[in-house]
């Protein structure tokens, strides 16, 4: 089991994709399908041992920390009624780790989100989870990537293989032992970073996704970085200095290039897929939904 204990989740966005739904609902509670999709991003931390984990929210987000706090009248009334799923699927959320929060305050980017978790993290690696990505619980990602830093050091993100007219909506890498359309296999050393470049522009296909565990290096690094793309002060900015830096300084950034199942719940079309997909996958509903696609399906 990894060392590393912390995990930091930004969640101060506005959600303005998802308006009118976000107007008064932060976009991390939105459900898929019975679960808001925060839980299933702390719940992936938490079952790779990140125990300590600290949201940076905004002033419209406190439904993120009720969600997460018991709920002693709703508890009380399920006990009565003898519901022990209900009541099991209530307090579950609430034993998923030591959960903390902070605010951003002003919406000055990811890489600010995670500088506000300085004071907190300390001089220790940590590892950060975007809530608009969810990886499948089947699939390992975070624990891999743990194990990577503490073995290799500096920093290590999760990228994945995205088709050429796809990556201008990412982070790309370059890989420092190969360039091109390099995917590689596994750990690969990366040499540099840039947001979202043109297509013919990008130095690879590999595309970073939304988990990091990260040199507390990095906040140093972070201070001095300018805003870049958008006006926002850019994690990735930060992470193509790191690169380039030392062991000694905290430096080096290895990619592990994940091949499993994502979900994107950063736009709506992708939010309906994420949902439609998992619901498929369950006991409880699985069958009567594909039965139902196929005709749905057969109709249009």
């Amino acid at each position: 089991m990894s060392q590393i204990r912390k995990a930091v989740i930004p969640a101060a966005g506005l959600g303005t994709r998802f308006l009118p739904a976000t107007k008064a609902m932060p976009k991390e509670m939105l459900p898929v399908v019975d679960e808001p999709a925060i839980q299933y991003v702390v719940d992936e931390a938490s079952q790779a041992g990140l125990d300590d984990i600290l949201m940076v929210t905004g002033r419209s987000k406190r439904a993120l920390e009720n969600h997460f706090d018991r709920v002693p009248d709703l508890e009380a009334v399920l006990e009565a009624k003898g519901d022990q799923k209900k009541l099991d699927l209530v307090r579950r959320a609430t034993g998923l780790g030591d959960l903390h929060y902070i605010r951003q305050g002003e919406a000055k980017g990811l890489g600010h989100a995670v500088l506000c978790a300085k004071r907190h993290v300390g001089n220790e690696p940590f590892a950060v989870l975007l809530g608009d990505d969810l990886i499948d619980a089947r699939d390992e990602l975070l624990t891999t990537m743990l194990e990577t830093q503490e073995r290799l050091g500096g920093s290590v993100i999760a990228v994945m293989v995205v088709p050429r007219e796809d990556i201008s909506a990412y982070g790309v890498v370059t890989p420092a032992e190969s360039g091109g359309d390099a995917a590689g296999d596994g750990v690969v050393p990366v040499s540099g970073l840039v947001e979202k470049p043109a297509a013919d522009e990008a130095p690879s296909n590999l595309a970073v996704i939304g988990r990091y565990v990260l040199h507390p290096a990095i906040f140093e690094q972070l201070e001095q970085t300018p805003p870049g793309r958008g006006d926002e002060i850019q994690l990735t900015d930060a992470l193509q200095e790191m690169a380039a830096k030392p062991a000694e300084q905290g430096g080096g950034v290895h990619a592990v290039v994940f091949r499993g199942r994502r979900y994107d719940t950063g736009d709506k079309l992708s939010y309906i897929k994420a949902v439609v997909t998992l619901a498929v996958d369950r006991e409880d509903l699985g069958t009567d939904l594909r039965s139902w696609l196929k005709d749905f399906a057969a109709d249009l």
